[in-house]
C-alpha cells in the first residue's frame, strides 16, 4: 500500500470524516518523494475544538506514521464550516531549505 493510501486509510478509520482529501505534494519540494502531504479533513469530531486541538487530534490519529513523512499540512473543518467555506487554501510553493540542498 502506498504511503498516500495508508494516510487516507488511517484518517478515515480514526476520524470518520464526511470528507477527506489527501494530496501528495512532494513534487513541490526539493528532493521530495512521498515526504510532503496535504490533508483536508471534515469531521464532526472537530466540533468544539480550536485549530490546535484539531491538529493534535489528527496527529494522534496518524501515530507512528508521522515519523515516516516530513510534512503534513492539515486543513480541518466541521461539516458546517466546510459547507460555508467549501474549499481549503492552496499550498504555498516551497522555498527550499532542505538539508539535502546543502
Amino acid at each position: 500500500m502506498s504511503k498516500l493510501a495508508t494516510i487516507e486509510t488511517t484518517l478515515n478509520t480514526t476520524l470518520a470524516p464526511v470528507y477527506l482529501q489527501v494530496l501528495d505534494e512532494s513534487h513541490m519540494h526539493s528532493r521530495g518523494q512521498e515526504t510532503h502531504y496535504k490533508a483536508v479533513i471534515v469531521s464532526e469530531q472537530f466540533a468544539g475544538l480550536n485549530p490546535v486541538k484539531r491538529h493534535q487530534k489528527a496527529y494522534a490519529a496518524m501515530g507512528d506514521l508521522m515519523q515516516q513523512i516530513h510534512a503534513l499540512a492539515l486543513h480541518t473543518y466541521t461539516p458546517a464550516e466546510w459547507a460555508e467555506q467549501g474549499s481549503a487554501p492552496d499550498s504555498p510553493t516551497c522555498r527550499g531549505g532542505s538539508k539535502h540542498d546543502l
